[in-house]
């Protein structure tokens, strides 16, 4: 697919709309932005997951490593608006670790493409999961979607999601890695 395939189908969308990208100067090249746009966003439906950056774990424990606050840019499935908030990360590792930017590139790219958040966390488990290994993992993402706030009933909230594998699914790293969470949350309130 090229962004040349795309912009005529844009252009016929202004024109249905009554917007004539050819007349206005203003949106001239709007459907070649978008097309490029549409291009950058959904990267992820035909690119492969990213590189981790592993690395052999030289003490291998039962604690747990958590990434917070990790940017959230994707789209929502239904109306192809913009959903984005933040992405906890937390692993229980065994033989590897991930370096951390690699676990941002992982949330990164796995955001490309139109989605549910749900799913969206979930793949981001699964795929660090099969990756890494560990003892256990999981992801809490908080996002905002402007498909309530700017269309239906108008209004902000938060939506949140959980994915959690192996030791993260019950008991006490569960509760420690929401606990901090929490604790950080309130940090930044203050």
């Amino acid at each position: 697919m090229t962004k040349d395939q795309i912009a005529p189908h844009v252009a016929e969308i202004l024109k249905l709309l009554g917007l004539d990208a050819e007349a206005d100067p203003e949106l001239r090249r709007t459907p070649e932005r978008v097309a490029q746009l549409y291009l950058e966003l959904f990267r992820g439906i035909t690119e492969p997951p990213p590189d981790i950056g592993l690395i052999e774990n030289p003490q291998p424990s039962d604690d747990m490593i958590l990434v917070r606050d990790l940017p959230v840019y994707s789209l929502c499935c239904h109306h192809l608006l913009p959903f984005f908030g933040q992405a906890h990360i937390a692993t229980v590792p065994r033989a590897k670790i991930a370096g951390f930017s690699g676990l941002a590139r992982v949330v990164r790219h796995m955001g490309r493409q139109p989605q549910l958040q749900e799913r969206m966390t979930n793949a981001v488990a699964d795929h660090l999961q099969a990756v890494l290994e560990p003892a256990g993992v999981i992801v809490y993402v908080q996002a905002r979607h402007l498909c309530l706030e700017m269309r239906g009933e108008r209004v902000p909230g938060w939506v949140e999601t959980t994915a959690s594998r192996g030791v993260f699914q019950s008991g006490p790293l569960r509760e420690e890695f929401f606990v901090r969470i929490i604790k950080a949350g309130r940090k930044k309130q203050d």
